[in-house]
């Protein structure tokens, strides 16, 4: 009897032991390999950063220098004075601005309508938005040019929408399109309704105006929620290249994503000045993301999937 007692015992001490090496053993492997993958996704940025630095006879250098020689500006200069990169900057700046702020306000108003109003089609009209966001940009853009080439009585068009360009070829034809996207109302949506509807049913009973209900009592609650829309917007629009390339045929209105492509011609890329300006274009969004993250995690912790 005292025999297994002793033998209980000593097993009760080395299973917590084994079972705290395989925690340790476990925890090892885990940062190991988050280690392995953080360094993978790193080096194409870093050899991004090397190379806007690095003389242009050792950016192909064999074998690869991690490190530059000496440091050189020539390449942050050529990005400069190849192409007009400061209004190709501008260009982009005025609209990813132009397109958040439109989503900040058109979204959080539908998002708005669809979680805190009761009417008819509001169940099924929230099914139709969910299923657009099911549908890939690529196949909406043919419908969307067509649309904006004959709108009527724009650019030249008569009422038919003929004889002109409507919005092509100007910063309208970039903005309206996606001026309330589905995302952006799905999301608003989906953190208006963590919000209670109390203050709203008091509102109401004091005579208060529905849209000053909107603006004044919950749109002020949703600064998480609007932070978050504004760095996905802002970023969407500061990368957009395809769509701005097909409406904007103006040199003077150009993006800076359309600029970078001026440092491949002649089946030759300048890589220098290409890093350079790319390192550039990724500062506005490095910055807005600084700016907000504070809001950034909480917007995304708020909002949910509560339907």
């Amino acid at each position: 009897m005292a025999q297994q007692t002793i033998s209980a015992a000593a097993a009760r001490r080395t299973r917590p032991a084994s079972v705290t090496a395989r925690k340790v053993l476990a925890s090892v492997v885990f940062y190991i390999v988050t280690i392995v993958i953080a360094v993978c996704m790193f080096l194409p940025f870093f050899w991004s950063l090397i190379t806007s630095f690095k003389p242009s006879d050792e950016i192909f250098s064999v074998p690869i220098s991690w490190l530059p020689s000496r440091i050189t500006f020539e390449h942050y200069k050529a990005a400069f004075t190849t192409v007009p990169f400061g209004l190709y900057f501008y260009n982009s700046f005025v609209l990813a601005a132009a397109g958040v702020l439109c989503n900040l306000f058109f979204g959080s108003l539908s998002g708005y309508a669809f979680a805190k109003l009761d009417f008819k089609l509001n169940k099924p009209l929230f099914r139709v938005l969910l299923a657009a966001m099911m549908i890939p940009g690529i196949v909406t853009m043919i419908p969307s040019f067509y649309v904006l080439k004959h709108f009527p009585l724009i650019g030249g068009n008569d009422l038919m929408g003929d004889g002109g360009n409507g919005f092509l070829n100007s910063f309208w034809g970039i903005i309206l399109p996606g001026a309330s996207g589905s995302f952006a109302v799905f999301f608003m949506r989906q953190f208006f309704l963590t919000l209670p509807s109390d203050m709203m049913e008091m509102a109401r009973i004091e005579g208060c105006p529905e849209f000053r209900i909107f603006w004044n009592i919950y749109l002020p609650l949703t600064k998480p929620a609007l932070a978050t829309l504004s760095i996905f917007t802002f970023q969407a629009g500061w990368n957009s290249f395809l769509w701005p390339m097909i409406i904007l045929n103006d040199p003077d209105k150009a993006t800076i994503q359309m600029g970078l492509q001026a440092f491949s011609y002649n089946y030759q890329t300048d890589y220098g000045p290409m890093m350079a300006g790319a390192l550039i274009a990724i500062l506005p969004i490095l910055i807005l993301f600084l700016l907000l993250q504070k809001y950034f995690v909480q917007g995304i912790a708020f909002t949910g999937t509560k339907g």
